[in-house]
């Protein structure tokens, strides 16, 4: 069975971070290269345990749907969406939270992910040699867009001059 696991740092609150990975409508931005929406269960807000939410998208140039339910719920630590109809034979997707013991501002978060495909050995070539790669980087590219869109705004004492306009300078942030 194919297994995918990512590790990847979020300058943001632990709470934050997991509550971001729950919110529907993250996930739908974090997915629009391949045009993926919630169409059934809950499709806006924050899922919870017990949750299940319907995803269409396009990959491979197919469209595709997956019914996943959120089977385990620990906030803000951990939770797991598994799939219970769709394209897999089997869906396991852990994702779990801790902070960064070198600093506790700063959220690591780890997904681990088991998937089978359907059609026996032919359906196991094919997720080894392409759906393995193809979805660690579209998680890849889904972690990387939540932590720069929860990265922690600049510090005051980071902040650049801006010009006035009249030949001086001003502070302020961006």
């Amino acid at each position: 069975m194919p297994r995918i696991e990512l590790t990847t740092e979020v300058q943001a609150a632990l709470e934050a971070v997991f509550d971001a990975c729950l919110d529907v409508g993250m996930h739908t931005e974090s997915m629009g290269t391949s045009a993926e929406r919630a169409v059934g269960g809950v499709t806006t807000g924050r899922l919870k345990a017990g949750d299940t939410v319907t995803w269409e998208a396009r990959h491979f140039g197919l469209s595709w749907a997956m019914t996943v339910r959120i089977t385990d719920y620990r906030r803000p630590h951990a939770f797991t969406d598994e799939q219970i109809r769709g394209p897999f034979g089997r869906w396991h997707h852990e994702h779990s939270f801790m902070p960064d013991p070198a600093d506790p501002s700063t959220t690591v978060m780890r997904d681990v992910i088991d998937f089978t495909a359907p059609m026996g050995p032919v359906g196991g070539l094919v997720a080894s040699l392409i759906l393995r790669p193809y979805l660690q980087r579209l998680i890849a590219r889904r972690n990387a867009y939540l932590a720069a869109t929860l990265a922690k705004p600049p510090r005051h004492d980071e902040a650049r001059p801006e010009p006035t306009g009249e030949g001086g300078a001003q502070m302020g942030h961006r």
